[in-house]
């Protein structure tokens, strides 16, 4: 029992906290943070919960001195208030990511084994534990030129991993590409625990709410209780010292110092966007706006910056990664690849460029876009094209 207690104030999002916390957990919202913020340690939990807030914002992977007490589950049920609240799609991506890495270092640093396997039992999962470690295949050692045996401590029914890996749509993670003996999935413990982490993202993740009237209300109920007024305003505030930042992070200029963003194609401009508000991206995805922004001379430490709102971000292996793909040079997906691949956005944009072409005004003599890069200089000819016209016209009235 002391065990699940101990678990659930580390891991607080787990469903068994409404069993062993009903007090807490089954309590009205109003009437919860009425609690939380009358009782003794309100202080200490307001500088908890901003820290996390501030932390997200400046796009930290940790938050100093992170508490695993029973303080913690008040912190994370307020989290979630404060998310729908706010009812910002951007911050929520923040904070899940943020504290899906918190959650992913927390199991990674565990000591041994057996809370993994009890969080998975928490969560409903069909896993299965091996001790000792079963083999399930052979990998060769490029530099060795020798055979390695491929074990692991864990299995999990197909099913559940489907669910768990259908946001992470990395081709390694399809169940094509993975191990499977009687419907069980052969997985390593760290990738069990980048599915868990992705699980925990998912559950503070937010859709902006259609019934506005009612969180309205709700919110103007709750801001009555002092303490939680002071502590979402300051995190409003927080959020304004740093939302300028965030809106402009994707903009470069060129030596002319026109602004690239007006020239991305569709394709781009969604990544951008995905990253902006922190939704994982698949390796195609990283690998094509990586190559297309380095193809336009945009900053290493740019592009790495980019990637800080992900789930997975690690500075250290993106920017030799960037780095890398900077020496070798790629050349970025062509049209054809990006339709492949379904990353072409010209429809869903409705990109007059992308979908009828360019050059002559008969549609029948119009050339096909080949290429992003292409849209990029095709564009921006246009605009220093347009710029001319205006100039000269305006010379003309001013004479």
């Amino acid at each position: 029992m002391s065990s699940t207690f101990n678990l659930l104030n580390k891991y607080p999002w787990l469903p068994s906290l409404k069993d062993y916390y009903s007090e807490i957990a089954s309590k009205d919202p109003s009437e919860f943070v009425s609690e939380a913020f009358s009782n003794e340690f309100s202080d200490e939990l307001k500088k908890r919960i901003i820290e996390l807030f501030k932390a997200a914002f400046d796009n930290l992977e940790k938050v100093s001195d992170y508490k695993t007490d029973k303080l913690n589950i008040y912190a994370y049920l307020l989290i979630n208030i404060l998310l729908y609240v706010l009812d910002n799609q951007m911050i929520a991506n923040r904070i899940a990511n943020l504290y899906s890495k918190i959650t992913y270092d927390q199991l990674i640093k565990e000591k041994n084994d057996y809370p993994i396997y009890d969080i998975c039992q928490n969560l409903g999962l069909k896993v299965r534990y091996y001790e000792p470690p079963i083999s399930y295949g052979k990998i060769i050692r490029k530099r060795e030129g020798e055979y390695q045996d491929l074990k692991t401590n864990f299995t999990i029914h197909f099913i559940d991993y489907l669910k768990l890996a259908s946001n992470l749509r990395d081709e390694y993670r399809k169940l094509v590409h993975n191990s499977i003996s009687g419907g069980y999935v052969f997985i390593q413990k760290k990738r069990i625990i980048r599915l868990i982490q992705e699980y925990v993202r998912n559950k503070l993740l937010i859709k902006k709410t259609e019934d506005k009237a009612s969180l309205k209300s709700f919110l103007e109920k709750i801001l009555e209780i002092q303490g939680f007024k002071d502590l979402f305003n300051k995190i409003l505030n927080a959020w304004t010292e740093r939302k300028e930042e965030f809106e402009y992070v994707f903009k470069i200029n060129l030596d002319d110092k026109e602004d690239l963003l007006t020239l991305y194609p569709p394709c781009v401009k969604e990544i951008l966007r995905k990253a902006q508000e922190g939704q994982n991206l698949i390796h195609n995805e990283r690998l094509f706006i990586v190559w297309f922004l380095l193809a336009l001379n945009y900053p290493v430490e740019k592009v790495v910056d980019l990637f800080s709102t992900l789930p997975d971000f690690d500075r250290e292996k993106t920017t030799y990664q960037v780095k890398f793909a900077k020496k070798k040079q790629y050349t970025p997906y062509k049209c054809l690849t990006l339709k492949s691949l379904n990353l072409c956005m010209a429809s869903s944009y409705k990109d007059e460029l992308c979908l009828e072409g360019y050059g002559s005004k008969e549609p029948s003599e119009r050339k096909k876009l080949a290429h992003p890069l292409a849209y990029t200089q095709i564009k921006q000819y246009r605009a220093s094209k347009w710029k001319n016209n205006t100039n000269k016209q305006l010379g003309k009235e001013n004479e």
